[in-house]
């Protein structure tokens, strides 16, 4: 109960001393790229009888976010298909190569701080929101094999910086955690769960209107 009393009073001085940069009913719209980062030990499948290591990869986003309240916004992200390679490695070393795309839209609400005379007038945010990563186009260099992986829903958390260059204007620099599991069938067959559950890190252009 202390820790939670202490939480709420910090969060409300934070609250009470910041300068409201960012009205409630601004939008906001970031153009940008991001990697997708899977974790190092993506799980293994058919009875732990291989391994799995999922490939990184990069692409173009785009964000947009509503303030629903002074610094406080809610954010979607949107990004066009990520591509992935992945390798599935057996006991004695041979490796079987794959391949899937995803899309992963990711929604947050999101506190914006400012008025605390940082270097260059840096803005830090921070959020907490929902993922969910649908996949498709998945293959296995397997003769005859049909994989399918499900889609995803879980838990993501969002920090950054923004550096403003104009009145309405910033770069932006953040880093995403995604909660991002999915179950493998092939030919129908359940064969695991693989984790993928990646920190996204990206730059973008940010425009306020």
């Amino acid at each position: 109960m202390k820790l939670q009393s202490l939480v709420l009073a910090a969060a409300t001085a934070l609250t009470m001393t910041s300068a409201f940069a960012v009205p409630a009913g601004t939008w906001s719209v970031a153009a940008g790229a991001h990697m997708v980062d899977p974790k190092s030990d993506n799980g293994s499948l058919a009875n732990d009888t291989l391994s799995v290591e999922v490939d990184d990869d990069i692409r173009p986003t785009v964000s947009g976010e509503y303030f629903v309240a002074n610094n406080v916004g809610i954010e979607l992200l949107a990004a066009i298909p990520f591509h992935h390679d992945f390798t599935l490695t057996d006991a004695a070393g041979v490796e079987i190569e794959g391949k899937t795309q995803h899309l992963p839209p990711t929604l947050s609400v999101q506190y914006h701080f400012d008025g605390y005379n940082m270097p260059m007038n840096i803005k830090p945010f921070v959020g907490v929101g929902v993922n969910y990563t649908t996949f498709f186009k998945e293959r296995v260099n397997i003769s005859g094999a049909d994989l399918d992986l499900d889609d995803s829903v879980g838990v993501a958390g969002h920090i950054g910086l923004d550096i403003p260059f104009a009145p309405t204007e910033s770069f932006r620099i953040d880093a995403r955690y995604m909660d991002i599991k999915t179950d493998a069938t092939l030919n129908g067959d359940d064969i695991g769960e693989i984790d993928i559950s990646p920190w996204v890190y990206g730059v973008a252009l940010v425009k306020q209107f």
